[in-house]
């Protein structure tokens, strides 16, 4: 079928085929005899009997939604939006109905929580309960969320309009 020079002669359709299968006969046949590869069948098991995880926790084991999510919060860093966003959702449970009514948290940079009362009585009371919340916030989110407690009292009516402002003595001029 080969000429001389190894080359395939000029053959069409069948013949060109039944000469290309002769060829992988002969390599075969030369190499010598071959162990045939185990097939995988389903995803990734060979022939050989499967180990099954038993009775113990195996890490083929479907695993909780809220143990991925906590996993993949610790790697990427987001504990710290996470705590706050706990704080700020958990308010009224963590530091009591009765404090909630009264003081909402505003902000919380660098372990700094400033929250807003809404009497100046209340915000003295929160000064004066300020470990006793900071304890609570602890046990609450975790150490070290909360280092320090800021209270503001009730902000007073601001008198700037827009955009512009004019220094000086303000609205006193207008009432007399």
């Amino acid at each position: 079928m080969f000429g001389p020079d190894g080359n395939y002669p000029q053959l069409r359709g069948s013949d060109l085929a039944k000469a290309a299968l002769q060829a992988a006969k002969d390599a075969a046949a030369t190499a010598g005899p071959r162990r045939s590869p185990q097939v995988k069948r389903g995803f990734g098991t060979s022939r050989r009997r499967r180990r099954w995880s038993g009775a113990q926790p195996d890490e083929r084991d479907p695993q909780p939604l809220g143990r991925l999510a906590s996993r993949i919060a610790t790697e990427r860093g987001w504990g710290g939006q996470l705590a706050t966003g706990q704080l700020f959702g958990k308010w009224s449970a963590i530091v009591g109905a009765d404090v909630a009514e009264h003081a909402q948290p505003v902000s919380l940079r660098e372990g700094e929580l400033t929250v807003q009362a809404a009497s100046t009585a209340w915000a003295t009371q929160l000064r004066l309960l300020q470990r006793q919340l900071l304890a609570k916030i602890a046990a609450g989110v975790g150490n070290g969320v909360v280092t320090t407690l800021k209270v503001h009292g009730p902000s007073a009516p601001s008198w700037r309009h827009g955009t512009r402002h004019v220094s000086g003595r303000g609205p006193r001029d207008t009432y007399g």
